[in-house]
C-alpha cells in the first residue's frame, strides 16, 4: 500500500518566485559561498537541452511571450535594447554574484549572439541590485526578484513607484532596466533570479504555463536559461527586427529568422500543442495552491485547477502541473489517487518538448513514494532516469535530493559503501540548492526519515 502524501510535503522543493511553506528551515549562509560550490565548479560547461519545437511553433510562442504581460495587458509594440549592452552589479552583492552573472553573460554571448559585458559604469544598460529578501518581499510580497524599466536603482523606483515610466507597455527602445535580486538567498535562488530577470529585462516579458522548455513559466521547473530561451533571445535581437514594430510585422519576419537560426526546426513536424488561452480562474487556482500556508487550502486550490484543466480538454503542461500539485498537496489517505496523478503527470511530460526536466521533478516524488513503500529497485530506476536532467539543467536542490533518495535505497539493498559515497557527493549540490550545511544535513535526515520500519 502506498503511504500517505506526507512524503510529498517533506520533499517539496520550493519555487523561487513564490514563497513556500515547506522549504528549508535554516537561513542561507553566505560564508559557504565559494568557487567550490559555484555553478561552474559543480556542473562544468553549460549543456542546455536544445529546443524540440518546430520553428512554426516557436514563432507563435515568441509572439505570445513578446506582446503580452503576465497581467494580461497587451504590449502594442516590439521593444528591445539597441547596440552593445552592459550590466552592472550593485547593492549587497553576494560572494558568487559576480561569478554567476559573468557565466550567464558568457552564455548570452555564445548561445544568443548578444554583445553584452559586465561593467562598473553608472550608465550600464541593466543594473542588478542585490537587496535583502525581506526588503524585496515588503515591496512585492509574492516575488523573490523582479525587473523594471527606465530606472537604475531600487531607491529611484521607490521614489516614484507608480510612475508612468515604469509601464512596460509604453517602452519602445529600452534604455535602461533594473533587476532586483536577493542578496541573502541560496546560490541557486540567486542564480535563478539572475537568469530569468535578465532574460526578461532584455527580451519577452510574459510567462506561459503551456510551454515547459523555458524559464518563462511560473511552474519554475526550469531554473537556468534553456536552449529554447537562448534561441528566443537570438531571434529577439536579430537585425531584421526593430523597436516599434507591431506584432503582425514581427510575426511576418519570424519564419525566415528562425529558419536561419534553427535549421533543424524547419523540418521538425508540429508536436501536439494546445495554444488555448489560459483562463484567469486556472491561474488564480494555481497561485492559491502554491501561495497558501495551509495544506488543506492548497489542496482545494489544486483540485480547482485540475477541474478546470480537465474541462478545458488540455493535454499539455497545464494539465500535468495541475496533476502534480493535486498530488503534492493531497491529504493523508489519498495516497493511491496522488500516485495516479503523479504517474499521469509524468506520462504527459514525457510527450512534451523539454519534458525531461519537469518529469524529473515528478520522478523525485515517485521515488520518495517508492522508498516509503520499500520498493528500492524502483527508487534506483527512477533516480537513474531523473538525475541526468537535474544535473544537465544545473538544479542542485533537485539533484541532491535525488542522490540522497538513491543513497537510502542503496543502503537498504546492502550497498552501504556506494550509499555513503553518494551522500558525500550530494553535499555540495545540497549546499548550492538549499543554502547551508545545516539545510543539506536536514535534507539528508528528511529523506532517511521516509522509511519507517
Amino acid at each position: 500500500m502506498i503511504r500517505s502524501l506526507w512524503i510529498l510535503a517533506a520533499l517539496a522543493i520550493g519555487a523561487c518566485a513564490v514563497p513556500q511553506a515547506d522549504g528549508p528551515a535554516s537561513a542561507p549562509q553566505l560564508d559557504v559561498q565559494s568557487r567550490a560550490v559555484s555553478s561552474a565548479a559543480l556542473f562544468g560547461a553549460p549543456r542546455p537541452y536544445a529546443t524540440e519545437r518546430s520553428n512554426a511553433q516557436i514563432a507563435e510562442d515568441i509572439i505570445a511571450f513578446g506582446f503580452r504581460l503576465e497581467s494580461g495587458r497587451e504590449v502594442p509594440q516590439f521593444s528591445r535594447f539597441e547596440g552593445p549592452l552592459t550590466v552592472r552589479l550593485s547593492g549587497s552583492v553576494p560572494p558568487l554574484g559576480a561569478q554567476e552573472t559573468d557565466r550567464l553573460l558568457a552564455r548570452m554571448r555564445s548561445e544568443a549572439g548578444i554583445d553584452i559585458r559586465r561593467t562598473d559604469s553608472p550608465s550600464a544598460s541593466v543594473v542588478i541590485e542585490f537587496l535583502p529578501r525581506v526588503q524585496i518581499r515588503r515591496t512585492v510580497p509574492d516575488a523573490a526578484c523582479f525587473v523594471l524599466p527606465n530606472v537604475s536603482s531600487f531607491a529611484e523606483f521607490r521614489a516614484n513607484p507608480r510612475g508612468a515610466h515604469l509601464d512596460w507597455t509604453q517602452v519602445v527602445t529600452r534604455e535602461k532596466a533594473l533587476v532586483v535580486a536577493p542578496a541573502d538567498s541560496t546560490i541557486q535562488e540567486m542564480r535563478d533570479c539572475i537568469h530569468e530577470e535578465l532574460l526578461q529585462a532584455l527580451g519577452p516579458l510574459n510567462d506561459l504555463y503551456r510551454i515547459g522548455e523555458t524559464v518563462m513559466n511560473d511552474d519554475n521547473f526550469q531554473t537556468a536559461l534553456t536552449g529554447f530561451d537562448m534561441l528566443v533571445l537570438r531571434a529577439w535581437y536579430h537585425p531584421s527586427l526593430r523597436p516599434g514594430m507591431s506584432a503582425e510585422a514581427v510575426a511576418a519576419r519570424l519564419p525566415a529568422i528562425l529558419n536561419q537560426l534553427n535549421p533543424a526546426g524547419r523540418a521538425r513536424g508540429n508536436l501536439p500543442l494546445d495554444p488555448t488561452p489560459t483562463p484567469a480562474a486556472w491561474t488564480l487556482a494555481i497561485e492559491g495552491a502554491l501561495g497558501s500556508i495551509q495544506r488543506p487550502r492548497s489542496f482545494r486550490f489544486a483540485q480547482d485547477a485540475l477541474r478546470i484543466a480537465t474541462s478545458e480538454g488540455w493535454r499539455d503542461e497545464r494539465l500535468a502541473f495541475s496533476l502534480f500539485l493535486a498530488a503534492r498537496f493531497a491529504p493523508d489517505g489519498e495516497g493511491e489517487a496522488a500516485l495516479d496523478a503523479l504517474v499521469n503527470a509524468a506520462a504527459i511530460y514525457s510527450r512534451r518538448p523539454g519534458g525531461q526536466v519537469p518529469r524529473a521533478h515528478v520522478e523525485l516524488h515517485l521515488a520518495a513514494q517508492a522508498l516509503g513503500a520499500g520498493q528500492y529497485p524502483l527508487v534506483l530506476r527512477l533516480t537513474d532516469n531523473a538525475m541526468p536532467p537535474a544535473r544537465r539543467t544545473e538544479n542542485g536542490a533537485l539533484l541532491s535530493s535525488l542522490m540522497l533518495l538513491r543513497a537510502q535505497a542503496l543502503e537498504r539493498l546492502g550497498r552501504s559503501t556506494e550509499a555513503e559515497t553518494l551522500r558525500v557527493q550530494a553535499v555540495p549540490f545540497a549546499i548550492y540548492g538549499f543554502g547551508s550545511r545545516e539545510a543539506a544535513l536536514n535534507r539528508r535526515d528528511e529523506i532517511a526519515g521516509l522509511i519507517r520500519d
